[in-house]
């Protein structure tokens, strides 16, 4: 092997380092690369900004110099409820006041027009659909109600225990279609 010299060295190192790739720049992604100008939202944050800017409509209509009712004048307005504040006593109405609850009006109404008027879904609706997520997916017996951890094979009926399994086998033909077709898992052969 020759000795080493000085000029030798530096070239091999200048060779080294071009071919090491650990000090090749790899950059992550592309240079012109710009983030999207439309920003994907999910059901949660639509909703919730859509009630806050109604609820922003609705604050700004209220708060508005329009509706400012009648200044009170010597008992002139009443608050025993007998009269409507568009009413003045031996004055003109208050349409400013008058024309803000039309518009409050007109807005629930287009509201509840916008929205189905079926059940609300909530907790506590019994008209609400039933969930489709399948950890509370439960089976009941077809005769009695109670929970039906078993299946007979021959009639496809669901049942609770061995007693209800030997009513099952007794039934009439037919019968366990009628109970099929009551739980809507019936066949039907055309």
């Amino acid at each position: 092997m020759p000795p080493a010299t000085p000029a030798n060295d530096e070239s091999h190192q200048l060779l080294l380092n071009q071919m090491d790739i650990a000090n090749v720049a790899k950059p992550f992604r592309n240079p012109n690369w710009r983030p999207s100008q439309r920003r994907n939202k999910n059901v949660k944050q639509i909703v919730s900004e859509t009630s806050r800017k109604e609820a922003s409509v609705m604050a700004t209509q209220a708060n508005s110099g329009a509706t400012t009712p009648y200044p009170a004048t010597s008992g002139a307005v009443t608050t025993d409820g007998a009269q409507t504040p568009a009413e003045g006593v031996g004055k003109a109405p208050n349409l400013a006041q008058a024309a803000q609850n039309l518009s409050t009006l007109v807005l629930e109404k287009n509201a509840r027009a916008t929205f189905p008027s079926g059940p609300t879904v909530t907790y506590t609706n019994i008209e609400s659909a039933p969930s489709l997520n399948p950890s509370y997916h439960r089976n009941y017996c077809d005769l009695t109600g109670l929970s039906g951890p078993y299946t007979d094979p021959k009639t496809r009926l669901r049942y609770h225990n061995k007693e209800i399994f030997g009513v099952i086998r007794t039934l009439a033909q037919g019968v366990p279609e009628t109970y099929l077709e009551a739980r809507g898992a019936h066949t039907i052969l055309k």
